[in-house]
C-alpha cells in the first residue's frame, strides 16, 4: 500500500476530510475495508478491547457488526495537531432483541507519515433509545457532508 491521502501534518481542511473518510468507510460495515485505513500493526483500545492489526482490526469489526445491527455513524472533528485527529461520533444500532441504542464517543487517532492510522483510542457511552427517538438513519445524505452533526 502506497498510502492514505491526506497526510499529515493535517489542516483545518485535511483533518475534516480524514474524518468524513473514516466516516464513510465505517457505514459501509465492510470489515475488510476499513481495516485498510490501518497501519498493518496498528493498536486500538475500544471501550475495555484491546486490539493490535489488521487481522484483529477484521475480527473486532465483524463481531461488532454482527452484533449492533443496521449501524449508522456520524463523527465530528473536534481537535487535530501534526498527525493526530480527535473526534467526537455517535452511532445508532439495534441489537439481536430489537432494542435501538445510540452509542457516543470520542476517539484519539494518530497517523503514520503515509496517512494510515497506527493508534485508535475510543471511548464509548450507550443510552438505550425507541425506534422513534432514531437520528442518523443510514449514510449521511451528500447535502450534509462537511456540517457538525448534533451530538445530542
Amino acid at each position: 500500500m502506497t498510502g492514505r491521502p491526506p497526510f499529515p501534518p493535517f489542516s483545518l481542511e485535511t483533518a475534516r476530510q480524514k474524518v468524513q473518510a473514516a466516516e464513510d468507510a465505517w457505514n459501509t460495515r465492510d470489515p475488510e475495508r476499513v481495516s485498510l485505513a490501518y497501519t498493518e500493526d496498528s493498536v486500538w483500545r475500544n471501550r475495555d478491547t484491546f486490539v493490535t492489526g489488521r487481522a484483529e482490526i477484521v475480527r473486532f469489526l465483524t463481531a461488532k457488526w454482527e452484533r449492533e445491527l443496521d449501524y449508522a455513524l456520524r463523527k465530528n472533528l473536534w481537535s487535530f495537531t501534526g498527525d493526530h485527529i480527535a473526534v467526537r461520533f455517535q452511532y445508532e444500532s439495534r441489537d439481536a432483541t430489537g432494542q435501538w441504542w445510540r452509542s457516543y464517543g470520542n476517539e484519539l487517532w494518530e497517523f503514520d507519515e503515509s496517512g494510515l492510522m497506527r493508534r485508535r483510542e475510543a471511548s464509548i457511552n450507550d443510552l438505550a433509545i425507541t425506534e422513534s427517538d432514531r437520528r442518523i438513519l443510514g449514510p449521511r445524505p451528500e447535502s450534509e457532508r462537511g456540517q457538525e452533526f448534533p451530538l445530542r
